[in-house]
């Protein structure tokens, strides 16, 4: 597969899958039916948006088929809502899973392209990370909560990981479908030990 299939198909997992996370916070949140639908589209597409502003090409999100089938999966997430109860569909672990498949399969689109744009080492860091954690902010800051990258176990750093694993692999054996998924087996089963096991960065709270 070329990187530029790699690119492509992890988009659109990224896109479905925080969709799915996006939705599910409008749910939990009470938006109508609007609000969940622009919650869950900021969530699939704000990231890709920036990632491709900041590499000067037309954004992802503008291409035919990118907005359908972000459309076409919240229809879908909503027939399944009405289908079963809210504490089904609902579950915590149904939104962890659904957005740490978005957040790994993000970085690494953004890893990639700006591996291929030729950026230096902070560069392909700082790309990954706004690709990924960039529309779930616009989401969190449109319906007045605290982004998720600043306050989750794990969250960010994710996406930190997976741009210097791609950039090792990159530099000592080349970057090839292998290797990416390799790189996405790690980081995905580094994001669900953190939550189970409730791994935090230090804070500076001093009330404890």
């Amino acid at each position: 597969m070329s990187e530029f299939n790699l690119v492509v198909f992890a988009d659109i997992l990224g896109i479905i899958a925080f969709a799915l996370s996006g939705f599910l916070v409008g749910v939990r949140s009470n938006l109508d039916l609007l609000g969940i639908i622009i919650s869950a589209s900021l969530t699939a597409l704000g990231g890709g948006v920036v990632r491709d502003v900041i590499l000067d090409r037309t954004p992802f999100a503008f291409n035919e088929y990118y907005p359908a089938i972000t459309v076409l999966t919240t229809i879908a997430i909503a027939f399944a809502f009405r289908l079963y109860h809210r504490e089904q569909i609902e579950r915590q672990w149904l939104f962890v899973i659904s957005d740490t498949i978005g957040l790994v399969a993000f970085s690494i689109t953004g890893a990639l392209l700006a591996i291929d744009a030729g950026f230096n080492f902070f560069g392909v860091i700082i790309l990954s990370f706004l690709t990924a954690i960039g529309g779930g902010v616009l989401r969190d800051i449109l319906i007045n909560q605290v982004p998720a990258v600043l306050v989750s176990d794990f969250y960010g750093s994710i996406a930190l990981i997976v741009s210097i694993l791609l950039l090792v692999f990159s530099a000592v054996i080349g970057l090839s479908t292998l290797s990416v998924a390799i790189v996405a087996f790690i980081a995905i089963t580094l994001r669900l030990a953190a939550y189970i096991k409730g791994w935090h960065l230090p804070t500076l709270n001093t009330d404890h």
